[in-house]
């Protein structure tokens, strides 16, 4: 008897990437075994598992030469115990090892819709950084390749899908007729199935495909992948719980961003230590894996400091901890923190205990904001906390909401954490090259140079690196906003607001380099020994319909 061969949805994304390992993710339309092999000879295979009728799989490669090119191929063979066994071969893409001591290349943003490329959307919403930079790589010869893509936050909106997904939602919600799903959310995503919709839209077309399949990825989550304002306060957590449809929504983002993204950011050392993973593994069926992951979204999102996003990556002379500034915040008011104490702590030591020549933190949301914005926020904080009595409080605290203030300046306490952590890192006989932010979220794009006022940063570059959005541009009256955030008498007069409102000054000076940009596009940092440097790029469609990256600015990030 023969049986139909297993055939790919999404993938392989390739994602860990050091000298001598790799890690290929893949999902696919049955169960089966999924084997990558190098063309260097070493090969991985692993059985996939089963979620709602997805079935995944992510396969390590070890033993790899260091700085080398190498092809992969993936191929899928049915399971031996359901008839004849059927095979599917897949090119599956081209990688390259890290070689010891070589430059390295960040490309990074955030923010990106999974609309389409039709001239009606392209028009509305502009060419995508992402197909642009894959049209770039295609192009390029290995050795220019980013050494690592980083998606900083909002790979997909959950709860703003394109208007091929919301015809979808429709349908599935007429034939649901489910009570808790209301108009509230009739067009927004609700559970595990249609978050897959997200991710297929995203990172299956063929724009981008292959880029994913050849550069490494490591994401970190914002809040588009739940819903927008996430956690921005305790007000909006309160109304948020009491909503008929949040539980689901819970489960769904983040059962699906633990699979979707989340292992892929991993080590072959830290998925073998992964407890979650392994029973997901070793689950006897979907129904139990189901409920693992039920479990684990609802104590993550409830319980912060039982799971960790945060992860770190090192690349040859660079750390790049990637900070989750979203899930693990603590709301309450008197002592409002972007990270709460577990998370700060874990944060602090991955910073202090390596002697690497640049650190780079990998945050959503950028730790430093255009002047202007940055005093906003403070203000905003003290008023929301009681800074003019009780009645302005309120009004304080639904600002927060209806403007979007929740960076880091948002969180005093943390920006301040942040601060001391820097001059300890800079307070030492060989202190770090450079320390960099690199952020996205605010749907603008900028460089921004810092200095320590209490010492002498002489020795270290300290830049804010803003990139958003890859595809998602802002609207046109918020741009001149953006704009005169950087002039010199409204930073004044913010600044002189917030200190009506009780805010001291902090240990930190910054100042607008280059920027704002408001087009989509990347950013890329290049790391080559003590130096760092960085490249803006924006994307637009050329009349042959390609969509290409244009050079915009570079500049040395120097002390």
């Amino acid at each position: 008897m023969s049986i139909e061969s297993p055939a790919l949805v999404l993938g392989p994304i390739l994602r860990f990437v050091d000298t001598t390992r790799a890690t290929v993710w893949v999902e696919t339309d049955r169960e089966c075994a999924v084997e990558v092999t190098a063309s260097t000879g070493q090969s991985g295979m692993e059985q996939t598992w089963e979620v709602k009728g997805h079935h995944f799989a992510i396969v390590q490669l070890i033993n790899l030469p260091s700085g080398a090119l190498i092809d992969y191929s993936v191929t899928l063979s049915a399971a031996a115990d359901v008839g004849e066994a059927s095979v599917t071969v897949r090119s599956g893409g081209r990688l390259r090892t890290a070689a010891v001591d070589e430059p390295v290349t960040v490309a990074f943003g955030s923010c990106r819709r999974g609309d389409t490329y039709d001239d009606e959307t392209l028009k509305a919403i502009g060419a995508d950084g992402l197909a642009g930079l894959a049209d770039r790589v295609a192009g390029q010869n290995p050795d220019q390749w980013p050494q690592l893509l980083l998606l900083l936050g909002d790979q997909v909106y959950a709860d703003d899908p394109s208007p091929e997904i919301k015809v979808l939602l429709r349908d599935r919600r007429a034939t649901q007729n489910d009570p808790e799903l209301g108009d509230e959310v009739a067009e927004e995503i609700c559970d595990f199935e249609e978050y897959t919709w997200l991710y297929r839209e995203s990172w299956g077309v063929d724009e981008v495909s292959g880029l994913m399949a050849s550069v490494p990825s490591c994401m970190i989550l914002d809040d588009h992948d739940l819903r927008d304002d996430w956690n921005s306060s305790l007000d909006w957590r309160k109304t948020m719980e009491q909503k008929s449809w949040w539980r689901r929504r819970v489960i769904g983002a983040f059962s699906s961003y633990w699979i979707y993204q989340h292992l892929g950011n991993l080590s072959p050392d830290e998925l073998a230590k992964d407890d979650l993973y392994g029973a997901i593994r070793g689950a006897a069926n979907s129904a139990e894996r189901e409920k693992m992951l039920a479990d684990f979204a609802i104590r993550a999102d409830s319980e912060p400091e039982s799971a960790r996003w945060s992860y770190v990556r090192d690349l040859g002379n660079t750390r790049i901890i990637m900070i989750d500034s979203r899930c693990s915040r603590d709301l309450n008011p008197d002592r409002r923190a972007m990270l709460d104490d577990v998370e700060w702590a874990w944060l602090s030591d991955r910073a202090k205990e390596t002697s690497a020549r640049h650190i780079v933190f990998g945050t959503s949301l950028p730790y430093l904001m255009l002047p202007a914005l940055h005093h906003l926020e403070q203000w905003n904080e003290a008023v929301a906390q009681g800074a003019w009595g009780r009645r302005f409080a309120k009004v304080g605290e639904k600002l927060r909401l209806e403007l979007d203030l929740e960076h880091w300046a948002a969180f005093g306490n943390s920006f301040r954490n942040m601060v001391g952590l820097v001059d300890e890192l800079v307070d030492h006989t060989q202190p770090p090259a450079s320390i960099l932010w690199l952020s996205g979220d605010v749907h603008c794009s900028y460089v921004a140079e810092a200095d320590l006022t209490d010492r002498g940063t002489e020795r270290t570059a300290l830049y804010q690196l803003t990139m958003s959005p890859f595809r998602n541009p802002l609207e046109r009256p918020i741009r001149a906003v953006n704009r005169v955030a950087i002039r010199k008498p409204i930073v004044k007069f913010m600044r002189f607001l917030a200190r009506r409102a009780g805010v001291g000054d902090v240990p930190i000076t910054w100042q607008a380099k280059a920027g704002p940009w408001f087009d989509n596009g990347v950013m890329s940092l290049r790391l080559d020994g003590e130096r760092a440097s960085v490249q803006i790029d924006h994307a637009s469609t050329g009349t042959d319909g390609a969509q290409r990256l244009t050079r915009t600015h570079e500049m040395e990030l120097t002390p």
